[in-house]
């Protein structure tokens, strides 16, 4: 991990932003808690990201430990990303942002 303990902030909620605050990533774990995803498959899942960002959370994520890159030494090359299990566990935060937004939606289509 690219995270050192000294660089971790004091306040759970302040590190949980860190690792996933971006709009972008928490996409990227939402396409990713379904399955393994190759590269062009999650660029097509996540309309308006440029190849450049996705490319640079990808790496942000990895170093961080919340996803794995496979790549298969093959031609065409072949790179594939999955959730580690920390980024598994970030599930439950994914599903209480869904549940927020929900009953959101509903309270504002009164």
């Amino acid at each position: 991990m690219s995270i050192l303990n000294e660089n971790l902030p004091a306040c759970p909620v302040e590190m949980t932003l860190m690792l996933m605050g971006d709009k972008w990533k928490v996409l990227i774990i939402r396409e990713l808690l379904t399955g393994t995803k190759r590269f062009g498959e999650l660029k097509k899942s996540l309309n308006g990201i440029s190849q450049k960002v996705l490319t640079q959370h990808l790496r942000m994520m990895e170093e961080n430990g919340l996803l794995n890159r496979q790549v298969y030494a093959q031609v065409p090359p072949k790179v594939e990303y999955s959730l580690t299990d920390v980024g598994h566990s970030l599930k439950q935060v994914h599903d209480a942002m869904w549940q927020w937004g929900e009953a959101y939606k509903k309270q504002v289509e009164i």
